[in-house]
């Protein structure tokens, strides 16, 4: 029995894994557990060992690859076109099997750990930004019903709240105050140890060679470099920087037939997370373009007289997303794009 090639279907405890041989006939099917698995695989030599990208993954990829193996991972919604008739986990082990003989296939490269917990401090980072938001809305909220106005803004409610809480000739009841002392609590924990998550990321960003490269860029901070170095490392993955750009979804969608090409807004598809923070990068650039250097304000002047501002702030971000891929991928610095002369 020969097995050229191993899907294995991923779950909370138990595996599934399905063997083929070179002519892509199934030779074994085997359901295990996950050390089971790796010592069944430790003994095995095949060409190549195929998973989804998903929850834990990375870990079972990393433990394979170190056993000897070739492990790639594939975006689920890439597997999914070669799911035959009905849905079951020897099926998708089957299809997973398959997919990644596809010379075609688009994989998605196997974080280190140091990519996990960089990845994990930004998750949790930005469920606490969320969580916080929600509460500064909720207090705004609050205080609207009992005809006290707050202007939009976090600093706001900080500003106020203190005094809104010490203020005798306002009509608050003992409770509602005591509601509103909670929240404040609340907003001040959250407000901590997002603090705290962001020294995380400077000392990161301060002893990481490659985030150093990346905050030169402008529009690009420590949140936003090491949220990159995160999801992509250090870029080798991606061909080009257009390539990482459609990744993260900052480009058009295009919808073309017939020959006639027609491009659309960008979606929502892609890394949401990166996307939002590049996008808010190239706001603050293009607020501050006429401080940038002399080639990269003009070419933001030349784009405003073309296209709407929001269009150009869009724009911008592809830019410097590219920039970003190309001082990781070719470990270069950063220099500002060149003027081209307008004909």
């Amino acid at each position: 029995m020969e097995i050229h090639t191993i899907g294995i279907d991923l779950g909370k405890s138990l595996f599934h894994l399905v063997g083929v041989d070179s002519c892509g006939s199934v030779v074994i099917r085997k359901r295990c557990s996950r050390s089971q698995l790796l010592a069944y695989t430790a003994n095995l030599r095949v060409q190549r060992i195929g998973m989804e990208a998903c929850s834990g993954s990375h870990f079972l990829g990393r433990a394979l690859r170190d056993q000897g193996h070739d492990v790639r991972l594939m975006p689920a919604q890439y597997v999914k076109p070669y799911v035959k008739t009905n849905k079951s986990d020897y099926i998708d082990a089957e299809a997973i099997a398959e997919a990644v003989q596809r010379p075609t296939m688009r994989f998605v490269p196997i974080k280190t750990e140091d990519q996990l917990d960089l990845q994990a401090v930004h998750r949790v980072r930005e469920r606490w930004v969320m969580r916080r938001t929600a509460v500064v809305n909720q207090i705004r909220g609050l205080l609207l019903e009992r005809g006290l106005t707050l202007p939009k803004g976090r600093c706001y409610v900080d500003q106020a709240l203190p005094d809104i809480l010490e203020d005798a000739t306002l009509r608050l009841s003992d409770s509602f105050r005591l509601l509103l002392a909670q929240l404040k609590l609340e907003l001040d924990q959250l407000t901590a140890r997002i603090e705290q998550m962001d020294a995380v990321l400077q000392h990161t960003a301060k002893d990481n060679e490659a985030c150093q490269r990346l905050t030169t860029i402008p529009g690009i901070g420590p949140v936003t470099a090491t949220a990159l170095i995160a999801a992509i490392g250090n870029g080798s993955g991606f061909r080009r920087g257009r390539d990482l750009a459609a990744w993260v979804g900052m480009v058009p969608r295009e919808y073309t037939t017939g020959g006639k090409q027609k491009l659309l807004g960008i979606s929502k598809r892609g890394n949401s997370y990166l996307r939002k923070l590049f996008v808010q990068g190239a706001r603050a650039v293009m607020q501050r373009r006429h401080n940038q250097a002399p080639e990269l304000s003009a070419w933001l002047a030349q784009l405003l007289v073309r296209t709407h501002q929001n269009v150009a702030i869009v724009a911008l971000a592809n830019k410097l997303l590219r920039m970003a891929w190309a001082v990781l991928c070719k470990n270069e610095t950063y220099r500002p794009p060149a003027l081209v002369p307008s004909s």
